[in-house]
């Protein structure tokens, strides 16, 4: 036992994603960036939502609810990844890495199902508009949302435990950028095969049962705004839709790469896991603002209202 302990890994080495200097350099510059703009965009739409009484409906209740697992999400990642850009030993604790781990899957599973109850929401409204209002009630809103959050919690906790319960007694250094599962598992003093099998079945229960979810709703609202005569009131209901269906499409298609599919090389891996993990939280403010006349507008008004040339002057 003792000697155990003398071999347990207390910390791990972060290789990152270069080890040239002037990348590394160039990668900060980006990652603090897309950082910045991942902070500015989702605070500044959680603060349009709640400021704006036109926008508290389900649909933006859950945007909200997605801008914050955004925003946390991508700080729990980025601020360590610029230190180690900067830094020349990328080192982090046993029990910082593992906390990193857990928030990580606590946040990215809470916005796979929020993707899945968004999807639900615009069912109910394109497919049931006359019985939305009573079918979204304001119960059933912070019940989906909660159900969210504690469905993100307890995946998170198994693929943790899991994770964390194999020994690490031999190398300690992590081909990443940060402390995920996969490439933890690579480090294991043991044959990581049960733990891989419950990562994969928590996969299948967050990813894609609710992929399934989503595919059957927005089948159903496809032949649903088909059926609609007007022009316009398609191109409004497909419009409406576009923006969550192309977040789904980035956020799900690279998270089911990394933990749905046979392993690929180290590197693809990491330009995976630099994309849903750095570049999606920043896209999907981006997204549905840019494509949101209602966010749009409300944007507009906030600035004239706080624009001192908007001060109206009368003669």
């Amino acid at each position: 036992m003792r000697q155990i302990n003398q071999t347990q890994v207390t910390e791990f080495l972060l290789l990152g994603l270069s080890d040239d200097l002037h990348t590394q350099k160039l990668l900060f510059i980006l990652f603090l960036g897309v950082y910045l703009v991942t902070v500015l965009g989702n605070l500044l739409l959680i603060s349009l939502v709640q400021a704006d009484s036109q926008l508290h409906t389900p649909m933006y209740f859950f945007l909200c609810n997605l801008s914050l697992a955004d925003l946390c999400f991508s700080t729990n990642i980025v601020p360590q990844a610029l230190a180690h850009l900067l830094s020349r030993k990328k080192v982090i604790s046993f029990t910082r890495c593992a906390a990193q781990l857990l928030f990580f899957l606590i946040f990215g599973c809470t916005q796979c199902a929020l993707l899945a109850v968004m999807s639900y929401d615009r069912f109910v409204a394109i497919c049931n508009p006359l019985h939305y209002h009573s079918v979204m009630t304001r119960s059933v809103c912070v019940q989906l949302a909660s159900g969210s959050w504690t469905s993100g919690v307890l995946v998170s906790v198994v693929d943790t435990t899991f994770t964390l319960r194999l020994p690490y007694q031999g190398s300690n250094s992590i081909a990443h950028f940060f402390c995920e599962a996969p490439a933890l598992l690579v480090l294991a003093s043991t044959d990581p095969h049960t733990s891989e099998m419950a990562i994969f079945f928590m996969g299948v229960v967050i990813l894609l049962i609710p992929v399934s979810l989503i595919l059957v709703s927005y089948s159903r609202i496809i032949v649903t705004v088909v059926k609609i005569k007007s022009v316009a009131g398609r191109l409004k209901a497909f419009s409406t839709c576009g923006s969550h269906l192309l977040v789904v499409i980035l956020f799900y298609g690279s998270a089911i790469v990394t933990y749905m599919t046979p392993k690929s090389s180290k590197e693809q891996e990491k330009l995976v896991s630099v994309f849903y993990a750095v570049v999606t939280p920043m896209l999907n403010p981006l997204i549905y603002s840019l494509r949101n006349k209602d966010v749009k507008g409300s944007l507009r008004k906030v600035a004239m209202r706080n624009c001192p040339c908007g001060v109206r002057t009368t003669h």
